[in-house]
């Protein structure tokens, strides 16, 4: 079977015409947007052949997928202080900076924009939050196991509640989240998660307790 368009990671000079591709593409979705991404395009600011783009990354959303998997894999790693405060805001700033960079801002604006339209789009990036998300969980989980958090706190929804007040102001405003609300965005998230808002719910079967949260079977 065949690789999707853009899946496939091998070094050299390949590695190196993947990089310019979505270099380039990362900029016409930031300076454009979504509607204006055209392989042609993409291919002469990369200084590449289109054949070469097409023959990899097939159409729009396929480039589009790729260039997500790639931020992914090239984000910074989680914080780990030994409190979850800290764990966390070092989360929310990491967001708050990333929206408010003019570039990464505004190439975020414009896939989510296309992901509400576009199915494969709107796959890739759930992706990529699946993959930030996760990153991030472990912050969550090891205050669990310090006593910081209730032992049945989801840790996943702790992590997307960090996100989701910078994201939405972004969303709804226009404007980038300043340093102060990623601060407040992280309290707010460490406040509701030690009040148990963000508890597993129970599991209504007799004898069972919660889902797993990896597998998110319930156990017996």
């Amino acid at each position: 079977m065949s690789a999707e368009p853009g899946t496939v990671r091998p070094g050299g000079r390949t590695a190196r015409v993947r990089t310019a591709v979505l270099r380039a593409a990362g900029d016409v979705l930031a300076e454009q947007g979504f509607a204006h991404l055209d392989l042609a395009d993409v291919a002469r600011r990369a200084e590449v052949g289109k054949t070469t783009v097409y023959r990899r990354w097939g159409n729009v959303t396929g480039l589009v997928a790729d260039l997500l998997a790639d931020m992914a894999e090239q984000s910074l790693p989680r914080a780990d202080t030994g409190s979850v405060l800290e764990d966390l805001r070092a989360n929310a700033v990491l967001v708050q900076r990333t929206l408010a960079d003019p570039r990464q801002g505004a190439l975020f604006r414009a896939v989510i924009a296309a992901a509400t339209c576009d199915a494969r789009t709107a796959q890739a990036l759930a992706r990529f939050y699946e993959v930030r998300v996760a990153e991030w969980v472990p912050c969550v989980e090891r205050a669990v196991a310090r006593g910081e958090l209730p032992p049945d706190t989801d840790a996943a929804q702790v992590v997307r509640a960090v996100s989701a007040p910078l994201y939405y102001a972004l969303l709804t405003t226009g404007t980038a989240p300043g340093p102060a609300a990623a601060d407040r965005a992280a309290r707010a998230a460490v406040a509701a998660a030690t009040a148990g808002v963000y508890a597993a719910p129970p599991d209504p079967t007799p004898g069972r307790t919660r889902p797993d949260p990896t597998t998110g079977a319930y156990a017996p």
